[in-house]
């Protein structure tokens, strides 16, 4: 138990909840979602239901796994657990990373909204919007829950009104009317770029979608992480899935997929037509926020993940030390300095270094996933429980068929060499340090054979 739970300053259900949903809903989906609705048109909704059930199948494992082994920690311990220390370390390192790369681009697009409203230098504003979200997370982890929480709500508030709006303006309540089938039907078809067009913008939807498995993080800090990570890993995939479906649906019945510009938000879009006053402020406001919350999160899960990975003795003991409010502060701290190092590259070389980590993250969450379904079905053969077996082939499946789409893809080709070969580099890496252990244990065994302290 962290010693938060012991103070009593744990994450309540609620939060738990919150961070999970809050965490998949952000940019890739108010303004993301332009991007692959341009390339594949209304047969988008298509991917993202493929994508969604692979979540729903990665949760459901994830949670099947903290039933029979609960108390464990984060995803990456039960994927030490059941596939070696190995995997463990690349899995946790890689995650680490790619919260890092998300954590200074993020600050840069904050620091690029905030300029419309303080005449400040990019660089200063991200720096002080990720220093600040870092002081709220050196409080105790109930003070990054209640925060956490408010800024998700305000995201799902957000869906949750655009689909009741979208639904009654589609359905003629309110507005001048419109054709849902000659918006669906009648701009080249359902798929006017084919078939291929679903499996390119799979990779642009994935990353959109990934999050949910926060949850796993954030439920070691809550008074019962068993009942914890069950209630959310049990419903988390469907209410994802069923946002996107829905918000995506409504999108293409507002608004004909030829009008959607890619790079800017189709929810604009939608808004105008249905004659919403001050459409393009209140999403700049939503925005804004699932940047925020974004961050927050990036700042929780690195510092966690760090300090996890220093307890396994897979990183410097010294990262594992806590605050006497309960937060890992020295690995919060090292966080911070990688992601504010992360937005001085995109500043300083953003065509060069920045674009050569981004292209190293935009994968690795899918590897991490591939690591969890690998690390189901071992210790699923370990206990001779065969009934849901099937979910770690799907999942293995699924993610091979998104590393295939983007290696056809030569928009997406990069991006997934680099995540292949960044695993690789940790793989490397982890040798390298077992090499390092190995000689510091001979060393001190040796001191003290020689009577030394």
């Amino acid at each position: 138990m962290t010693q938060d739970a012991v103070s009593g300053r744990t994450l309540k259900n609620r939060h738990i909840a919150m961070i999970a949903l809050g965490g998949v809903i952000g940019a890739g989906l108010f303004v993301g979602s332009s991007s692959a609705i341009t390339v594949a048109g209304p047969a988008v909704l298509l991917a993202y239901a493929l994508c969604g059930g692979l979540i729903m199948v990665v949760m459901r494992m994830l949670g099947e796994m903290v039933m029979q082994q609960p108390g464990l920690g984060s995803f990456v311990e039960y994927i030490r657990q059941g596939y070696g220390s190995r995997s463990g370390f690349v899995a946790g390192w890689m995650y680490w990373f790619f919260w890092v790369v998300a954590m200074g681009s993020e600050a840069i697009a904050g620091g690029l909204l905030m300029q419309d409203w303080i005449a400040l230098p990019i660089w200063l504003l991200a720096v002080g919007i990720i220093l600040v979200l870092m002081a709220v997370n050196l409080r105790s982890v109930d003070v990054f829950g209640e925060c956490e929480f408010w800024l998700s709500l305000m995201k799902v508030a957000s869906i949750i009104m655009f689909i009741v709006m979208g639904v009654l303006f589609v359905g003629h309540m309110f507005g001048p009317g419109i054709s849902v089938r000659a918006n669906y039907l009648g701009h080249a078809g359902f798929a006017p770029h084919g078939i291929t067009a679903i499996l390119a913008v799979i990779p642009t939807i994935m990353f959109s979608m990934i999050g949910s498995e926060v949850a796993t993080v954030a439920a070691a800090e809550s008074a019962n992480p068993r009942v914890g990570v069950a209630r959310v890993t049990r419903s988390i995939g469907v209410r994802v899935t069923v946002f996107y479906l829905t918000s995506i649906m409504l999108l293409l019945a507002i608004v004909p997929w030829t009008e959607v510009t890619a790079g800017k938000s189709p929810f604009i879009a939608a808004m105008n037509v249905m004659g919403v006053p001050g459409a393009a402020t209140i999403m700049r406001v939503v925005v804004f926020s699932a940047i925020l919350s974004c961050l927050n999160s990036s700042l929780y899960i690195t510092s966690r993940i760090l300090a996890e990975l220093a307890r396994s003795g897979n990183a410097p003991a010294l990262l594992a030390r806590h605050s006497a409010q309960g937060a890992p502060r020295s690995a919060l701290i090292a966080s911070t300095f990688a992601g504010l190092v992360v937005a001085f590259c995109s500043i300083l070389s953003p065509n060069v270094i920045f674009s050569f980590l981004l292209s190293c993250s935009g994968g690795v969450i899918l590897l991490v996933y591939l690591l969890i379904a690998v690390s189901y079905l071992v210790m699923m053969c370990r206990r001779n429980t065969m009934g849901r077996i099937w979910q770690g082939y799907v999942s293995i499946g699924g993610i091979c068929m998104v590393f295939v789409a983007m290696l056809l893809d030569p928009t997406e080709r990069m991006t997934a060499i680099a995540s292949l070969l960044n695993a690789v580099f940790f793989v490397c890496l982890y040798d390298g340090w077992q090499v390092v252990a190995r000689r510091r244990n001979r060393a001190s065994t040796t001191s003290v054979g020689q009577g030394y302290p």
